[in-house]
């Protein structure tokens, strides 16, 4: 499982890393403010998370098998998706809509915290 959230860290990152190059040189000026700073903010989120999952994969490699640890990491990658995912969307096709999606994606990575937090204390 470290392995798998170890690959998914990295195209995260890379994705995250390409996706902010795409805002500052290829957004900007042809998005509104308010648009670009939404699509901006799924990249900062979906950065900050990618760190989570490689830390959530280290502490496997570490430690006990831990379903907790695993369930957050799973979930923070689910976070990314549907937390960032809709932000670029959003940003990119201007269906407000798509912003519904978005606290799904911020409830999903508040119960990745609690599991990491959880599963931390279990195991270590």
């Amino acid at each position: 499982m470290a392995k798998w959230l170890l690959m998914l860290a990295s195209l995260s990152g890379f994705t995250g890393v390409a996706l902010g190059a795409f805002a500052a040189h290829g957004l900007r000026g042809k998005l509104p403010e308010n648009l670009l700073n939404a699509f901006q903010t799924g990249v900062s989120y979906q950065l900050w998370h990618t760190m989570a999952l490689i830390g959530v994969a280290l502490l496997l490699l570490r430690g006990p098998d831990s379903a907790l640890l695993k369930t957050s990491g799973v979930l923070f990658a689910v976070g990314i998706v549907l937390f960032s995912g809709s932000l670029y969307l959003l940003a990119l096709s201007g269906l407000g809509k798509l912003g519904m999606i978005t606290p799904l994606g911020g409830v999903t990575w508040l119960v990745a915290w609690f599991c990491l937090g959880l599963g931390i204390w279990r195991t270590l």
